[in-house]
């Protein structure tokens, strides 16, 4: 069913020129007007998991409220569940099932009546903390991750989705759990790495780094009001990104796009060098778009509490949270289609740090015609 059409954000500029310029023309045309109000439904975007994200999972309503007053105004977000209240107007549906697992829901295919209950078009997914908390192995929640990406993208072969390297864990009655989310969170990055596809796009949110379960949650597990901001500023720039892009051509999905596209690029990480308290890391930005780009900013979310502290090649901006955004030099920012720049940074790095590792993701703007 949706295989056979374009996505939502795809045909809204597409009917809308149509629908002007037949406007202007002074022709009505009764088919492309309801295929035209058919497009402009919001973009359907659907919170995935459990308690965390339900219940009340108010990081939700920070971020709705972030959204639209950030312009961000056209979006649903949808779930068979509704808002349990957060003290703020917000669209409160959801698909956060308290007390769920991901292993469970994957076994028993819990997922694909509710997304045809729903028709997302962007999974938002936090989801396995139950998980971690009954000692269940990294493979088998990772595998049942792949089976619900499966499952999203037969319902939408367009589906983008989020996926949340997941807040730290350390409740009283689970000593081992705060170990158990680092090492699970340790295998999201490579595993979305090898699931991600051009046309249906997994993308890893750092929601661990920063985030201290003696001040941002109430119990060691579920976040209070400050964890639930920094829940939400984590996934606010990555879920404007999807928004601000154009989804590509279902029917031709290694095809860069049209000269008329709006511009895109990627971002990649490397570690060049580390050393005890800290680590030199390179990023490599490419124009993934057909047409030229005038200029970059990427977000760089090192984990483990990394923080920039020198960038060559690049302006550092850096938020409280340790988030980094670096936006070209007056000399690498105009990028040909296929071309790429690269921007070195050094961090900084608490002693108990893991391997260098660093989510990246960027955005372009459009050469002046």
């Amino acid at each position: 069913m949706r295989d056979t059409r374009r996505s939502r954000l795809q045909l809204l500029p597409l009917f809308g020129l149509l629908a002007a310029l037949l406007l202007s023309l002074g022709v009505t045309f009764a088919p492309l007007a309801a295929a035209a109000a058919q497009a402009a439904e919001p973009v359907r975007v659907m919170p995935l998991g459990d308690s965390i994200t339900g219940s009340p999972g108010c990081w939700r309503a920070v971020l709705w409220n972030r959204l639209q007053s950030s312009g961000y105004t056209d979006i649903d977000f949808v779930g068979t569940l509704g808002p349990q209240g957060c003290g703020q107007p917000h669209d409160g549906d959801n698909e956060g099932h308290g007390g769920e697992l991901v292993t469970n829901v994957a076994d028993q295919n819990l997922l694909p009546a509710r997304l045809a209950a729903t028709l997302p078009d962007i999974v938002v997914m936090h989801f396995g903390t139950n998980d971690v908390w009954s000692s269940i192995a990294p493979d088998r929640i990772l595998a049942a991750y792949t089976k619900l990406v499966e499952q999203m993208r037969a319902s939408n072969p367009d589906m983008r989705i989020l996926v949340a390297q997941i807040i730290p864990m350390n409740p009283g009655s689970c000593t081992g759990c705060a170990q158990r989310v680092v090492d699970f969170n340790a295998r999201i990055p490579e595993w979305a790495r090898t699931t991600s596809t051009n046309r249906s796009p997994v993308t890893v949110v750092d929601q661990w780094t920063g985030f201290d379960t003696a001040t941002d949650t109430y119990d060691g597990v579920h976040p209070s009001a400050s964890g639930d901001e920094k829940i939400a500023a984590r996934w606010y720039p990555a879920l404007a990104a999807l928004l601000d892009a154009d989804p590509g051509d279902p029917g031709d999905p290694g095809d860069p796009g049209d000269p008329g596209d709006p511009p895109a690029c990627t971002a990649s990480f490397r570690a060049v060098s580390s050393w005890h308290g800290g680590y030199q890391g390179e990023v490599t930005v490419t124009n993934d778009s057909a047409s030229s780009v005038s200029g970059w900013t990427t977000t760089v979310v090192p984990a483990d509490g990394a923080r920039l502290t020198q960038v060559w090649n690049g302006t550092l901006g850096t938020a409280a949270d340790g988030t980094a955004t670096v936006t070209n030099a007056s000399w690498n920012g105009t990028l040909a289609p296929g071309a790429s720049a690269n921007f070195g940074f050094v961090a900084s790095t608490p002693a108990t740090a893991g391997a260098p590792s660093a989510t990246v993701t960027c955005t372009a703007r459009a050469a002046s015609s």
